[in-house]
């Protein structure tokens, strides 16, 4: 990929906390809206699951090699330019920091053609300007029944608004009625933001 202007931070400088990857893109639309290192009309939030939250995807720092991982859900930062490609910021990938949405979609989304329907991938795309807005997560979801933490939390306090403590299964949601953003199918999506539809790798593994 040609040398792009960096909006924000080199990867290692990012705010990063390992299964919070709703709070860490929550952090990328800050940095961008206080420093205004790009217009934030450009900047989207895309949640990636399905009704059964099982969602594989390949080129993620937890997998080994050409495995792929099964998430419930995943968060990407999608920066829409004109007149150029997409870009992807994905802080849990191996693929570079950012990423062309087609490269993205070719290596770590691959195709929804050759697995089972119960792991088709939606994705919710949300403009970040609402995503900061709107978003709220107490962290409740990452509580073991007895109340210690299944992950670390962020060391910063819980993301809230004046009208929720907790929203996050209104993003996670793939059902169009729920929360704020569109919802598409992988396909819908790979061909509105790169005119292209999604290609599988032949040397991976599908579930």
């Amino acid at each position: 990929m040609t040398t792009v202007h960096r909006i924000i931070p080199i990867r290692e400088n990012c705010v990063y906390t390992s299964c919070y990857c709703e709070e860490n893109v929550w952090k990328l639309c800050e940095f961008v809206q206080k420093e205004k290192t790009a217009p934030l009309d450009q900047i989207f939030v895309v949640f990636i699951s399905n009704e059964k939250r099982m969602i594989p995807l390949w080129k993620q720092k937890s997998g080994h090699g050409d495995q792929h991982v099964i998430w419930d859900y995943h968060v990407i930062l999608l920066q829409v330019r004109p007149q150029s490609d997409s870009l992807v910021y994905d802080l849990d990938s191996v693929l570079s920091f950012p990423c062309s949405l087609q490269l993205y979609g070719a290596m770590a989304f691959q195709s929804d053609r050759h697995i089972r329907p119960e792991y088709h991938r939606k994705l919710r795309v949300i403009p970040a300007d609402s995503f900061l807005l709107n978003f709220a997560s107490d962290r409740s979801h990452m509580r073991n029944p007895d109340g210690t933490w299944k992950m670390p939390p962020p060391p910063y306090a819980p993301i809230q608004t004046a009208e929720s403590q907790m929203n996050l299964d209104d993003f996670i949601s793939m059902s169009p009625a729920d929360g704020w953003g569109t919802v598409y199918s992988l396909d819908h999506f790979l061909l509105t933001y790169t005119g292209n539809p999604p290609t599988a790798s032949s040397s991976s593994t599908s579930p």
